[in-house]
């Protein structure tokens, strides 16, 4: 060995160990924003349109009381949804991707055919509130918007690129910001609000449960289960260094460490978007007596003598923003559905014709959701039933999920266990009391 070699050996012998660790990085909002996927834009896309009626309804209605149930429901539908996530990291394929692989045929048409039209009936109520808000705030004819909301969002989908698509899907998520600076132009008591989120006031009518139902068939829902799954199978269809981790199980504990804080944070910001809504509602609406209100856009045109037109403007602004999120996510959970159903080349990353019939899925759906519009159907009257079928559908497929997710056969070495697993059935049996809580209240 020359002097040389032994002197630069020496040299690194007496570095200080720090001198070898790598330096941070500063603080990237770009970054923090690239490093989240599925779960945030799947998080964020669960308060559509019609998901702010709901919370507006139940703010108007039973005031700051009701804010008890997003800390409820946080937990619940934290677990399913990474639940799900892991289904498609693991296996490389959706629900019904594997629904197809290891189950009865008879069961993924039902759940499919269920999925497809609860999920096109919601496009229509979604594109409904998305045009009276516009026409709210510009004037015009608000079956214009209805088409131009409907086409936008559906070619987007088809035809422009998967990075730049997801890239804009998270940027949209800004958009739920609008209500909680909507926050600002209500009069809160912060006090009531706080007590309403830490201590539950249970009413016994029927108003109260029919409500609650409500918010939880709009926080747990269907079309997030087989979006997040199938959006971590496309990601690596299109990431040529991920595959599924029963095929090659390096990097599995920071993969689902990923999974876990992406669901985190787009769960965590879904219920702070909701808590807002609520709490503005019974701020400005339930303290001013304004207890019937049915559609989102109804809230912020309600929101204009009693908070201000500015703060009428932000939720009507909302309300688009969030539409344009949620449509997308509506249309591409049917279409992966049908597709990896039937095993068709199925992924947003493809080109259309490479993938011609998961396209015209996608875009039948969405059709099917501008046409309801110009019929004689209501369609947020139909979204009553369309939310009675996701919250028949969400308890079968969950408890499916649940079972796929401890099958050694789907899932290999990665079966689900521990807390995440029992805290999955808990929110599998509390969507099920819901449920049965609706039909006793239909029947009485």
């Amino acid at each position: 060995m020359t002097r040389q070699r032994k002197i630069s050996r020496e040299q690194d012998k007496s570095r200080s160990p720090s001198a070898d660790k790598p330096r941070r990085e500063p603080f990237s909002f770009n970054r923090v924003v690239k490093s989240l996927g599925p779960g945030l834009i799947t998080g964020a896309s669960d308060d559509d349109p019609s998901g702010i009626g709901t919370y507006s309804q139940a703010g108007a209605q039973l005031g700051y009381g009701i804010g008890w149930t997003m800390l409820l429901t946080f937990p619940l539908m934290t677990a399913i949804q990474e639940i799900s996530a892991r289904v498609g990291r693991v296996t490389g394929h959706g629900i019904s991707g594997n629904v197809c692989r290891h189950y009865p045929g008879w069961l993924l048409i039902i759940v499919v055919t269920l999925l497809f039209i609860a999920n096109t009936v919601n496009i229509a109520a979604d594109l409904s509130a998305m045009a009276d808000a516009t026409k709210l705030l510009i004037g015009g004819p608000a079956i214009l918007y209805v088409v131009l909301f409907g086409v936008t969002s559906v070619a987007a989908q088809i035809f422009m690129n998967y990075r730049r698509y997801v890239a804009v899907l998270k940027w949209l998520t800004l958009s739920l910001f609008a209500y909680v600076a909507a926050l600002a132009f209500a009069k809160v008591s912060w006090m009531q609000a706080l007590a309403g989120v830490l201590v539950p006031r249970l009413t016994w009518s029927s108003d109260y449960f029919t409500t609650i139902v409500a918010i939880f068939g709009t926080t747990i829902s269907p079309y997030l289960f087989f979006w997040q799954a199938s959006q971590e199978a496309e990601e690596q269809r299109v990431d040529v260094t991920k595959h599924p981790l029963i095929e090659k199980h390096y990097g599995v504990r920071k993969e689902f460490s990923r999974i876990r804080a992406d669901t985190i944070t787009g769960m965590a910001f879904s219920n702070l978007i909701a808590l807002s809504i609520i709490v503005t509602a019974a701020a400005s609406l339930h303290a001013a007596g304004k207890t019937d209100i049915q559609t989102s856009a109804q809230a912020a045109e309600a929101l204009r003598p009693i908070a201000g037109p500015f703060a009428e403007v932000i939720f009507a602004l909302g309300i688009v923003g969030t539409g344009l999120l949620a449509i997308p996510v509506l249309a591409g959970a049917t279409a992966y559905a049908v597709g990896e159903g039937r095993r068709w080349p199925v992924g947003l990353a493809r080109k259309p014709k490479e993938a011609i019939a998961f396209y015209s899925v996608l875009a039948l759906s969405g059709g099917i959701g501008i046409a309801l519009n110009f019929t004689p159907i209501d369609p947020i009257s139909a979204l009553y039933w369309s939310a009675v079928v996701n919250g028949v559908l969400a308890v079968p497929v969950m408890v499916l999920l649940m079972v796929m997710a401890r099958h050694k056969e789907v899932m290999g070495r990665f079966v689900v266990g521990g807390w995440l697993y029992w805290l999955g059935w808990l929110s599998t049996g509390a969507m099920a009391l819901s449920v049965i809580a609706m039909g006793v209240g239909v029947l009485v």
